[in-house]
């Protein structure tokens, strides 16, 4: 129950579309107010800058993120920020501590989307490779660093970092005929660490730390170019599953460690916290 005396805050990164769309909307619904960070702040700015998106213009942005958080009742703040900004990531924690005072929940979802993701090692180049460790490693790292005082200070908070099964598994194909590319899962497999050394190191200070695998997921973006990277054949899940969990999780449920990876659509039916979305079985 959310109390007058304390309205729960969050922090979601790339929450233009996507996963991080569903997520800050889902926070804000379960009482929430919530500050949302991405690249895109108004409609029509947003460009595809991955392996098979062609600069194509990509639906969402803050402000339409912004508009649904204040229909369920909540305050929304938007920053605009940038993974390869450092500066912009930790000024928009500051920003968001100044503005609301405290951040119970920092949900990590933001990842670098440009080239590299979905190519073959013959085809990496080397500053493919960084670009992914900086966007997908540094730069939550950044995001992390910036809130800790503050959590720690207030004797605990909550971080959720949206990681991948792409950084724990071995792709079943090559890029291109239904897996995905070194760089991408290299970077995720370095950000999986960060949850279970949160936990260990600063658990007795209140901070629980998950990752969320969200699974494979039906985002704009995936739509748009699934048969391009040879994804076509795939069902997913709506970003609205893993944006449930999410929000289940700021809750510290009985039975889930700190520090524990979270499987966002087992967890999403066994909890019964999201509708079926699959198709039926014939």
């Amino acid at each position: 129950m959310v109390t007058k005396a304390h309205r729960p805050t969050v922090l979601v990164t790339g929450a233009s579309r996507g996963i991080g769309k569903a997520t800050a909307i889902a926070f804000a619904e379960a009482g929430y107010d919530v500050a949302i960070t991405a690249r895109t702040l108004r409609a029509g700015e947003g460009r595809d800058d991955s392996d098979a998106g062609g600069g194509q213009v990509l639906p969402g942005s803050l402000e339409e993120t912004g508009v649904a958080i204040e229909r369920a009742g909540r305050r929304a703040l938007l920053v605009a920020a940038d993974l390869f900004d450092h500066e912009s990531l930790h000024n928009a924690v500051v920003t968001s501590l100044a503005e609301f005072g405290y951040l119970d929940v920092i949900v990590n979802n933001a990842v670098d989307t440009g080239p590299g993701s979905m190519v073959l090692i013959e085809d990496l180049t080397a500053s493919q490779l960084q670009a992914k460790l900086t966007g997908n490693v540094t730069s939550q790292f950044v995001v992390i660093k910036a809130a800790l005082p503050s959590m720690l200070a207030r004797g605990g908070g909550t971080i959720i970092n949206v990681t991948s099964h792409a950084g724990v598994v071995d792709p079943p194909a090559k890029a291109g005929k239904g897996g995905w590319g070194l760089a991408y899962a290299a970077s995720k497999s370095a950000f999986h660490r960060f949850a279970a050394f949160l936990a260990l190191e600063l658990g007795d200070r209140g901070i629980v730390a998950y990752n969320l695998s969200p699974g494979f997921v039906d985002t704009e973006r995936q739509l748009i170019n699934a048969k391009k990277i040879g994804l076509g054949g795939y069902q997913g899940a709506p970003p609205s599953v893993p944006a449930a969990v999410a929000v289940w999780l700021a809750t510290h449920p009985d039975g889930v460690e700190n520090g524990a990876t979270v499987m966002a659509q087992k967890v999403a039916l066994d909890q019964q916290l999201h509708d079926d979305w699959r198709p039926p079985r014939t």
